[in-house]
């Protein structure tokens, strides 16, 4: 079964009054918050025209640690958040509301 069948499967059993254990939906949310995390950095550093290496290096990372975080696979600390915003030239801002959250780096002016 592919990804795409396994949302549909998930959405087909919701749709038939399904629910999820509180468990599932929380490992959910927290998968979605690194990957709009994973996002930002993403959209970011393609922005500025730079490779996964060289934002390693400014952020004093590895480009196999900057390629995981892109991709949501891990939850950095706040040091390294504030790490990636200075390599990114920008301010990190986070909004979390309950199982929502929206991540955007805002470039400094010039």
């Amino acid at each position: 079964m592919n990804h795409a069948q396994w949302k549909l499967a998930r959405e087909r059993k919701t749709a038939e009054g399904h629910t999820e254990p509180p468990e599932v939906a929380a490992m959910r949310t927290e998968i979605r918050m690194a990957f709009d995390l994973g996002q930002a950095v993403y959209d970011r550093r393609t922005e500025l025209g730079i490779s996964q290496t060289e934002l390693a290096k400014r952020a004093r990372m590895t480009q196999p640690q900057v390629s995981k975080l892109e991709l949501g696979g891990t939850v950095p600390t706040l040091p390294l958040l504030a790490r990636l915003a200075e390599a990114l030239d920008a301010s990190l801002n986070i909004a979390l509301d309950g199982d929502t959250s929206t991540v955007e780096f805002v470039a400094h002016a010039a």
